[in-house]
């Protein structure tokens, strides 16, 4: 079942040239890591699930003069639907976005909700805690195949942490305790990944040791807290960072480098549109 839903998903990611497919993988960072809730990310992620929105609006819209805000669906599935975690959701998008939240368990006031509600969203945006438990009850409630089929039809996915992980075909995971290689995922993006590469005690070192064992397939991508990589139709197009220090990395048998060692973009917060990888690197921007 699982390799029926990765090739199926990963077709309707990636054969539709018309419309690109965009995913947005977090190390850590955004409203999860933020004390005040503010995240430049964030707003990032912001103005694209704008743009996307913008494209979308009928005219039924316009002269309703309803519509404006973009509309952001957060999927807590592998916190066990932290209520707190979905109210700091809340709080983080007040008044910028039109939200909702995909509860699998039922959290009161939520509900359960028909994963099909992701099909009417401009931003997708999955929250962190246990990777396994993510992919095993999407798979069950069939989520997977709504998250790929919004995709295609241009819908942004995002995600922190285990919302990063499960993107990939493997991962780094504490979904078992310790540290642990996960060949599980739903590989919308080939290779493996690691979040809060330099953030937690043994990402880096378990994660270089299970790329160059075989462990994971490598080359793997490693992202640093407060840092992101933009992938367009399955290929990483940039780098943002919140923070100065914060960078991703191409991890392979011989070691690292920098996916972003061709050096910063400038400063800004324009998205980035279909920019190709050149010679392993791609451009980095630091946000405001």
């Amino acid at each position: 079942m699982a390799e029926q839903t990765t090739s199926r998903a990963h077709r309707a990611m990636t054969d539709d040239a018309l419309t690109p497919s965009t995913i947005i993988a977090l190390g850590g960072g955004g409203f999860s890591m933020s004390e005040s809730g503010t995240s430049a990310i964030d707003d990032y992620l912001l103005r694209l699930a704008n743009t996307v929105h913008s494209r979308r609006r009928t005219e039924a819209d316009h002269r309703r003069g309803g519509g404006e805000l973009p509309r952001v669906c957060f999927v807590p599935t592998a916190s066990g639907d932290n209520p707190n975690y979905i109210h700091r959701f809340e709080a983080a998008f007040a008044g910028r976005a039109e939200t909702s939240v995909l509860s699998l368990f039922g959290q009161s006031p939520w509900g359960y909700q028909d994963p099909k509600l992701l099909l009417n969203m401009d931003l997708i945006y999955v929250g962190g805690g246990s990777t396994a438990n993510l992919l095993t009850l999407w798979r069950d409630h069939g989520v997977d195949d709504m998250m790929a089929l919004a995709a295609s039809r241009g819908t942004i996915l995002a995600g922190i942490s285990a919302g990063a992980n499960c993107w990939f075909e493997a991962s780094s995971t504490d979904s078992f305790g310790p540290l642990a290689p996960l060949n599980d995922g739903f590989g919308l993006i080939p290779g493996s990944a690691c979040p809060h590469y330099h953030g937690e005690p043994g990402r880096a070192e378990t994660f270089r040791t299970w790329i160059e064992a075989g462990q994971l397939p490598g080359p793997g991508l490693a992202i640093d807290d407060h840092a992101a990589v933009v992938f367009e139709n399955s290929r990483a197009a940039s780098v943002i960072a919140e923070k100065s220090e914060a960078h991703a990395y191409l991890v392979d048998g011989r070691g690292e480098t920098r996916l972003d060692a061709g050096g910063d973009r400038g400063v800004d917060s324009d998205p980035v549109n279909g920019t190709d990888t050149h010679a392993g690197t791609v451009p980095r921007q630091v946000l405001r």
